[in-house]
C-alpha cells in the first residue's frame, strides 16, 4: 500500500475529479475501498492507530470517483508497487519482529527498552500458547480479578483444565469473578495481558542449551569407567538425588540392551568402524558388558554375526585402554544418531550407570 504517512490532508467535503487533484491520502482511500469491494482481507489493524483514524476520516469525507479517475489511481498505485525493489518493516518494532529468533533475547530486550517498544502486539496470543504448568501459578498468585480475566481470554478447554487444578473455594471465587468482567475495558485487558506476558517471560536467559543433569551426563559419557564411577560415588555423597538423575542421563556401552530397540541395531552397526566394533566385542567379557556384545550379535544378520564372532575369536586379549576407546567411539556414534533424529533411545527409569 502507498505509505499514508506522507499524504497531505485533503480539504473537507466530497471529492471527485482528475487524479492530479486527489491527495495521496485520498488515493490511498480509493485503493483500500476498491480492495475491500473485491473481498480482499487487508490487515489495517496492523497500522498505527493514528493512520487507521486518518484513513477512516478520509473515506468518510469522500463520495464518488468516476471510472477514469479510478483507473488512473489504480494504475499509479500498481506502478509504485512495481517500482519497489525491497521493503523494510518500518520502525524498530517491525525490525525486531523481522529479526525475532535471529538476534539474542538480551539484545532484543535492550533495544525494545531503549526505543520504548512494547514486546507484544497481542500479549494474549502469547499467553494462549503457554502450557498449563506456566499459567497455573498465575491463577494462584494473582488477584481474583486478574485470574478471571485470564480465564476469559484463553480457550475454554484450557480454562477448565486450570480450574480443575485449583482448590474448590479458590476455583469458585475465580469463576464468580468471571461474571463481573463485563465492565472491564479493552485497555485494561490489554494492560493485564502485557503485564502477565512480561512476568512469565521474565525468566533469565540461560547460558546453556541443556540442564546440569544432561551436561554432566554427556561429560561422563566420554570419560573412562574408572573416572565415571569415581565421580558418581562422590556425587552420591554430596547429592544422592542429583547423582541418580545423572546415572539415568548417562548412556554407556553397557546400556545398549536397555536403551536401543533390537530392530535398530543393524542401523547402528552400519555406521561403525568394523575394527572398532570387533575391539569392543572382544573386550566386552573382561569389561563386564558381555550382555551388550551378545545383544548386538543377536540382532544383526546371521551371516554378519558369524563373521564378527570369527574375528573376535581370532583377536588377542584387548587392552583396557583400547576397549575404553572403542566403546566411547561407539557411544559417541549412537549419540550423534540420536541428536540427528536417526535413532530414538528408549527411556528406562531403571537404567544404571
Amino acid at each position: 500500500m502507498v505509505p499514508m504517512t506522507s499524504f497531505p490532508a485533503l480539504p473537507g467535503g466530497a471529492s471527485t475529479g482528475a487524479p492530479a487533484k486527489l491527495s495521496r491520502r485520498a488515493k490511498a482511500a480509493v485503493v483500500v475501498r476498491l480492495l475491500l469491494n473485491e473481498g480482499a482481507d487487508i490487515p489495517l489493524e496492523d497500522l498505527p492507530e493514528n493512520l487507521q483514524a486518518q484513513l477512516t476520516q478520509q473515506m468518510g469525507s469522500m463520495r464518488f470517483v468516476d471510472r477514469d479517475t479510478l483507473s488512473d489511481v489504480i494504475g499509479e498505485f500498481a506502478g509504485e508497487l512495481e517500482s519497489i525493489g525491497l521493503s523494510f518493516p518500518g520502525g524498530i518494532a517491525g525490525a525486531l519482529d523481522a529479526l525475532d529468533g535471529r538476534i539474542s533475547r538480551q539484545t532484543a530486550a535492550r533495544l525494545r527498552k531503549e526505543a520504548g517498544v512494547r514486546e507484544y502486539g497481542d500479549p494474549w496470543e502469547r499467553l494462549r500458547q503457554l502450557g498449563t504448568e506456566k499459567l497455573l501459578p498465575v491463577l494462584q498468585n494473582e488477584s481474583t480479578e486478574v485470574a478471571a480475566v485470564l480465564l476469559s481470554k484463553i480457550d475454554v478447554k484450557r480454562a477448565a483444565e486450570l480450574l480443575g487444578k485449583l482448590p474448590g473455594p479458590e476455583a469458585r471465587r475465580i469463576t464468580y469473578a468471571v461474571s463481573l468482567t463485563s465492565s472491564v475495558t479493552p485497555d485494561a485487558v490489554d494492560r493485564i495481558g502485557l503485564s502477565l506476558a512480561a512476568q512469565l517471560d521474565a525468566e533469565p536467559v540461560g547460558a546453556f542449551d541443556s540442564g546440569p543433569v544432561e551436561r554432566v551426563g554427556a561429560i561422563l559419557n566420554s570419560t573412562t569407567t574408572t573416572t565415571r564411577d569415581d565421580v558418581l560415588e562422590g556425587l552420591d555423597e554430596t547429592d544422592a538425588g542429583f547423582a541418580e538423575m545423572v546415572r539415568r542421563a548417562i548412556f554407556t556401552f553397557g546400556n545398549i540392551p536397555q536403551r536401543i530397540a533390537a530392530r535398530d541395531i543393524p542401523r547402528v552397526v552400519r555406521g561403525l568402524d568394523q575394527d572398532m566394533l570387533i575391539t569392543a566385542l572382544a573386550g566386552a567379557g573382561a569389561a563386564g558388558v558381555q550382555k551388550s556384545a551378545d545383544f548386538i550379535l543377536e540382532n544383526m544378520s546371521g551371516r554378519m554375526a558369524d563373521q564378527l564372532r570369527e574375528e573376535v575369536e581370532e583377536r588377542e586379549s584387548v587392552k583396557t585402554s583400547d576397549m575404553e576407546e572403542a566403546t566411547a567411539t561407539i557411544v559417541q556414534s549412537i549419540r550423534e544418531m540420536e541428536a540427528s533424529g536417526e535413532l530414538l533411545l528408549i527411556v528406562d527409569d531403571e537404567d544404571g550407570g
